[in-house]
């Protein structure tokens, strides 16, 4: 029987297993994070300032770009190593692919080390910091703005942009340890109990909507008249961040429909109801990004103003077509789940190749993002600081680094 006939695995899953093609996504997010400080450093913005990040003390330090850079080589080595062994190993026979499933599986206790392990040298100051937000996030924790609220956001943000790889992982690890079931098979979304994964899925969201209300409490604190409307805004953010839980709830309804769920409700009814919460969803997500996480104007009536190119904004650090070509990638891929109606691209969501292709196109958008919301908060500090925050003058803590 040749690879592609075989009923569980492809020749994707053959040469790409599912535990390794999550770490690569995972290690993928580290190398972006360089490349945004390298990139926003290159064009004058501060980013350890405005995560409230360990300054440098000394020039001869390498720049915080540069260390990034090289945790991420540091993960990326026992991967590319991993790959290479499993292939090796391996050599995309269906049998030694499922029984050697220890083999990808392994590559995630190497990862965790190089991140934990306190006597590495390598970043530390960096990783510590990471995992320290990582913590007070998971829980839906909020940073004073003097102690880096803006990181904890950015923090967060990204988790929601991967909570699929997330929930996969997740499903990972319950295969391997499952009996009769291999991690390296295709992947069984529903092992364990079938609400897990759409709940760790959910979570994500479920930290961004606490913070959003944390936020909101804490401007109504303040009981000045023009924390108001700034007040509402943490509510519309927070009712942003809810959008997903129908989304997710359904998708998984769908995914393992029965008519005693939903009271005789059709699968066509549940899907209509499916694409009406999508839609939702992206559309109110891409007008977030666009008016008030990049503070553009194309969506407001003042993207006319003659002080800015049309639909931007007066302050810009990037190239005037640049924000016009993130806009569109933005819109595309918030709608990417429209993708598989269209002819020739049905694999998206019939194939696991598919499904990377989706996760880690999500996590690219994040990475685009990440420019443009940290441009924006640059510049609302730099020009006027909400009433919350912090001038950017005003910190001249320095501290050492590694």
């Amino acid at each position: 029987m040749s690879p592609d006939q075989h009923p569980q695995l492809d020749s994707f899953g053959l040469v790409l297993p599912f535990p390794l093609r999550l770490a690569i996504i995972l290690v993928a997010g580290f190398w972006g994070w360089a490349i945004n400080l390298h990139y926003l450093a290159a064009a004058n913005i501060d980013v350890p300032a405005l995560i409230r990040y360990p300054a440098r003390s000394s020039s001869s330090q390498p720049p915080h770009h540069t260390s990034a850079y090289r945790l991420a080589t540091a993960l990326s080595i026992p991967v590319g190593i991993w790959i290479v062994v499993f292939w090796f190993a391996t050599r995309r026979s269906v049998e030694l692919v499922e029984r050697l499933d220890f083999i990808p599986q392994s590559c995630y206790i190497v990862l965790l080390l190089i991140l934990i392990w306190p006597f590495n040298r390598l970043a530390r100051s960096g990783r510590i910091h990471f995992l320290r937000t990582l913590k007070r996030v998971s829980i839906g924790g909020l940073a004073e703005s003097k102690d880096g609220k803006f990181g904890d956001i950015l923090l967060a943000d990204a988790l929601t942009s991967y909570a699929r790889v997330l929930g996969d992982l997740y499903a990972s690890f319950c295969m391997f340890f499952a009996p009769d079931i291999s991690s390296t098979e295709k992947p069984v979304r529903s092992c364990g109990k079938y609400f897990i994964v759409p709940v760790i899925v959910a979570i994500p969201s479920l930290i961004r909507l606490r913070q959003c209300l944390t936020e909101y409490v804490r401007a109504r604190r303040t009981n000045l008249r023009r924390d108001e409307n700034r007040a509402n805004g943490h509510l519309l953010n927070a009712l942003k961040y809810s959008t997903a839980f129908p989304v997710i709830w359904l998708s998984t309804k769908v995914r393992n429909y029965s008519p005693l769920d939903f009271f005789g409700f059709s699968e066509m009814s549940l899907m209509r109801f499916l694409f009406i919460f999508c839609f939702i969803n992206s559309a109110y997500s891409f007008y977030w990004d666009v008016v008030r996480d990049w503070d553009l104007t194309l969506l407001t009536p003042d993207r006319l103003n003659k002080e800015h190119p049309y639909g931007l904004r007066r302050h810009r650090y990037f190239s005037d077509r640049l924000y016009h070509y993130v806009i569109l990638a933005d819109l595309a891929l918030r709608f990417s789940w429209l993708w598989r109606a269209l002819p020739g691209l049905a694999w998206l969501s019939e194939t696991e190749s598919g499904y990377f292709t989706l996760m880690f196109l999500e996590v690219g958008r994040r990475w685009m993002w990440v420019f443009f919301r940290t441009e924006a908060e640059w510049i609302r500090n730099s020009h006027g600081p909400g009433p919350d925050d912090v001038l950017l003058g005003e910190y001249s803590r320095k501290f050492d680094a590694d």
